[in-house]
């Protein structure tokens, strides 16, 4: 039941297979199982004990998948801080999650020293690139329950600290067991790995690898937004599965070239999840690519928990595809504001129970009984869910209830649409509807021919009183649109 099982057993499997590949590095299962059980001896004499945190803040190399391999081998959970984060949310987390000690290279540990503590050990994970003379460290295999915690993943909360998603290996493989299973996941794969280590998507990538004796390809963090570098690390990399953002996808279509010659033949899955992706994409994917197309849905704090696998027929659809059906065991209801359980072609908020859903946040009540995920969903003939948007994002203009989502996918709809946000300026009867549009490759979408499509499937107050066209959208670490930047009132564009 322990997730970090699925390396050990895979390096006992298939050796000499690359584990690791990329511009990153390379490094096969022998290598990175020896390099894991000699980093987690090194830990343990700085005091790492089964049940203790420890926080790494470090790149997409070898050495940080190592780094937490090696606490996991301890019965410990990893906290990924990553290579971006400045030296000051660092410091946060470790306030906040008490670990015992930090992994970082020596640059950064020197710029968190003062504020470490006495209890915390810094780890310089410069002086563990090389494996230790002496011949094979003697393994390390600590034997974690699947109620024990395996990784803490921190995602922004709503007051504007950060909340630490505590994730047990239950939860783990729950998720990863089914996606390796789902994707029929085999040794000669050749996972992508675009999302950083602090995002749940990336635990995909790594442990359906590890499931199967596959190989990882991470992309580098400078590459993760360059569209042409991107398109060129697909093929380069002969990826076989392909797992991120709608955003990265859209500009790799936008202003990659993806588009531009015949799908790689390695190429076998195409999974999206993290935002809506418009429609438009979608079938601009399919035309491309006999991949499948898998649209994945869950918060940080459910991993996925349902998923629909794109068919022709979600292709006609002037919204984006449904987020489908329970996945990983777990099981979903949608809850009516009146408290009742919704019935079909109703709406309600998405709740979640089973084996995915969080322990709880770090330092806080454990999660008890099903999860609201404040997400506003449909239910579809068939039992198939479409995703409406956040409960949060309903608001109210001249007296209506609108969904922005719902906007949002009707604009995204039209076939020169890659990308939009609305978003609500103003209060009471001065509140407006503005629309933050990013053109499809060669589009010249124009303001009236929009609101005419709009016109078309929306009543009146629904239709968006401003549309802007943007070369971009702002984007979180994670690398999903940045709404709040875009609510906010300063913008990229400037001032709404």
């Amino acid at each position: 039941m322990s997730l970090h099982r699925l390396l050990i057993d895979a390096a006992a499997r298939f050796p000499e297979n690359l584990a690791l590949a990329g511009p990153t590095g390379e490094m096969t299962y022998r290598e990175l199982d020896r390099r894991a059980d000699a980093l987690a001896h090194a830990l343990s004499g700085e005091g790492v004990r089964p049940g203790d945190r420890v926080v790494i803040w470090a790149g997409k190399s070898p050495l940080t998948v190592v780094a937490m391999q090696a606490v996991l081998r301890l019965g410990a959970a990893y906290v990924p801080a990553g290579e971006t984060a400045p030296a000051a949310r660092v410091a946060a987390l470790v306030r906040d999650c008490r670990p015992r000690a930090v992994c970082a290279t020596g640059d950064r540990l020197e710029s968190i020293a003062e504020g470490l503590g006495a209890d915390v050990r810094a780890v310089d994970l410069d002086a563990h690139r090389d494996l230790p003379p002496g011949g094979r460290p003697a393994p390390v295999d600590h034997p974690a329950g699947g109620g024990d915690l395996a990784y803490v993943l921190y995602t922004s909360g709503s007051t504007g600290v950060p909340k630490g998603v505590s994730v047990t290996h239950r939860a783990a493989r729950a998720f990863v067991d089914w996606a390796a299973a789902e994707l029929d996941a085999r040794p000669d794969d050749r996972f992508a790995n675009h999302a950083p280590f602090t995002f749940d998507l990336s635990v995909l990538d790594l442990y359906a690898a590890f499931s199967a004796g596959a190989t990882v390809c991470p992309v580098p963090a400078e590459l993760a937004y360059a569209p042409a570098r991107m398109v060129e690390f697909l093929r380069r990399e002969r990826v076989s599965v392909w797992y991120s953002v709608p955003s990265a996808l859209t500009l790799m279509m936008r202003d990659g070239g993806l588009l531009d010659a015949p799908a790689p033949a390695s190429l076998r899955a195409l999974l999206f999840a993290g935002e809506p992706f418009p429609i438009a994409g979608v079938r601009d994917l399919a035309a491309w690519t006999g991949a499948r197309l898998l649209n994945l849905y869950g918060p940080t704090e459910t991993n996925v928990c349902t998923f629909h696998e794109v068919v022709p027929a979600d292709l006609a659809r002037d919204r984006s595809v449904p987020i489908g059906r329970a996945a990983c065991g777990d099981t979903v209801r949608v809850i009516r504001q009146d408290g009742r359980e919704a019935g079909v072609g109703e709406e309600g908020e998405l709740v979640v129970e089973g084996p995915t859903v969080m322990l709880g946040y770090w330092g806080r009540e454990p999660q008890e009984g099903p999860y609201r995920t404040g997400d506003v969903v449909r239910v579809l003939p068939g039992g198939s869910l479409d995703y409406l948007g956040r409960r949060d994002h309903m608001v109210k203009v001249r007296g209506y209830r609108v969904e922005l989502g719902e906007v949002e996918a009707v604009l995204g709809s039209h076939p020169q649409v890659a990308g939009v946000v609305v978003v609500v300026s103003g209060e009471g009867a001065d509140a407006r509807l503005r629309a933050f549009v990013l053109p499809a490759p060669g589009a010249t979408p124009g303001v009236l021919g929009l609101k005419r499509h709009s016109a078309e499937r929306l009543p009146p107050y629904m239709i968006a009183d401003e549309i802007r066209f943007v070369d971009e959208l702002p984007r979180t670490r994670n690398g999903k649109i940045d709404r709040a930047a875009l609510g906010s009132g300063t913008t990229p564009y400037g001032q709404l």
